[in-house]
């Protein structure tokens, strides 16, 4: 028989369910998946093989939740472990219960460390999923301790230093997993856009896991250069004082970003996972402004992209033209190779063939035949 893989997957931004999309195509399709998450519909297309299995939010708190255990004290291997809410109660009941009848092979978590730590007490070979930041702590450490595999989105070469080598023999890199490459050309995209195709054009892109990126900002480097048209796409936050120029225009959300980026001349973007790896498969001169995020996720990937000389990374945004002008000319310099070669087109068939590998000790025949509980020995 094949054992079934469990999956839990985190619903804020876009890049854990694109992950999981894409990890779970790759997977033979003998091999059933069950997701478990608090939304349902923020998955790309899924095989018939995946079934998604609505839970609770495990961080957001239910009307009933008692105010009496508010300020109860957190062990340091745990991050977010209230008392009293019902909605996780309600969450770990499910998965518990899927582990005891499904018996599975893994249990993939994007991300939570708790969860992480509830398979291994449960007795179920766990997978958890490495993002960058600052995870020295106990508990993003016990999840790491007691996985059977860690698996790094990311190329190896932007691996942050500091990660244990019992950590990074069981780490996985898979560079940009779960990100389309995008084909299209400059001129491609631009007449598809609509585009002028005799302008310059510097594209602002905002992720899908904050509260947007500030407007003003731009409007400082737009007014800069006032010969070159500045889009954004996503959120943007305005406020009172910023004065935007005509050469800025907000685009809002849009279906289809790899084409907006691979209409532009230049980039500058915050440091999700998944817009990081769209900018670096089609290599542009780009700036990267990291957002705030728990464990300063963001602010670590922009430093080993950095690093990896494939963008400019700053700690704010330009407070003046000056400012914007010698990031440019910085973010100029880079080679578009070295950015390119942090993405794979291969990475979902390869982490898919390593999750295999490791799910291989649950395929054997005998298995079926041991009882859930066992009998009384005579």
């Amino acid at each position: 028989m094949t054992a079934p893989i469990g999956y839990f997957v985190h619903h804020q931004g876009r890049g854990h369910a694109e992950r999981a999309a894409a990890l779970i195509h790759a997977l033979p399709p003998e091999r059933p998946v069950t997701l478990f998450c608090a939304r349902d519909d923020i998955f790309p297309p899924l095989p018939s093989s995946a079934t998604v299995q609505r839970i609770p939010s495990l961080f957001e708190p239910p009307v009933d939740a008692p105010e009496a255990w508010a300020s109860a004290p957190t062990p340091s291997t745990l991050h977010c472990a209230p008392l009293g809410w019902s909605t996780i109660a309600e969450a770990v009941a499910v998965i518990t219960g899927w582990f005891a009848t499904a018996r599975p092979a893994l249990f993939i978590t994007d991300v939570s460390s708790e969860l992480a730590q509830l398979a291994r007490i449960a007795s179920v070979p766990c997978v958890t999923v490495l993002q960058h930041g600052a995870r020295g702590d106990a508990g993003h450490m016990a999840a790491y301790e007691g996985a059977v595999g860690v698996l790094a989105p990311y190329h190896a070469d932007l691996e942050q230093p500091g990660r244990p080598d019992w950590m990074l023999a069981k780490t996985h890199h898979a560079p940009g997993l779960g990100v389309a490459i995008p084909s299209t050309t400059r001129a491609e995209a631009r007449a598809a856009l609509n585009l002028p195709m005799d302008r310059e054009i510097i594209l602002a892109v905002a992720g899908g896991g904050g509260t947007g990126t500030p407007a003003t900002p731009l409007t400082l480097g737009a007014r800069a250069e006032p010969d070159t048209l500045w889009l954004t796409i996503g959120e943007v936050a305005s406020e009172w004082h910023a004065t935007p120029p005509g050469n800025l225009r907000h685009m809002g959300w849009v279906s289809d970003p790899e084409r907006w980026i691979a209409a532009a001349d230049r980039v500058v973007s915050s440091a999700g996972n998944t817009t990081v790896h769209m900018i670096a498969a089609l290599g542009r001169p780009w700036i990267v402004v990291p957002e705030w995020r728990y464990f300063d996720e963001q602010l670590w990937k922009a430093r080993m992209l950095d690093a990896a000389g494939a963008a400019v990374a700053l700690d704010h945004w330009p407070s003046h033209g000056d400012g914007w002008a010698k990031a440019w000319a910085r973010a100029s310099e880079i080679d578009p190779a070295a950015q390119r070669r942090l993405v794979d087109a291969d990475a979902a068939a390869d982490a898919a063939a390593w999750l295999e590998r490791l799910a291989s000790w649950a395929d054997v025949p005998a298995r079926s035949a041991i009882p859930l509980i066992a009998e009384p020995v005579a």
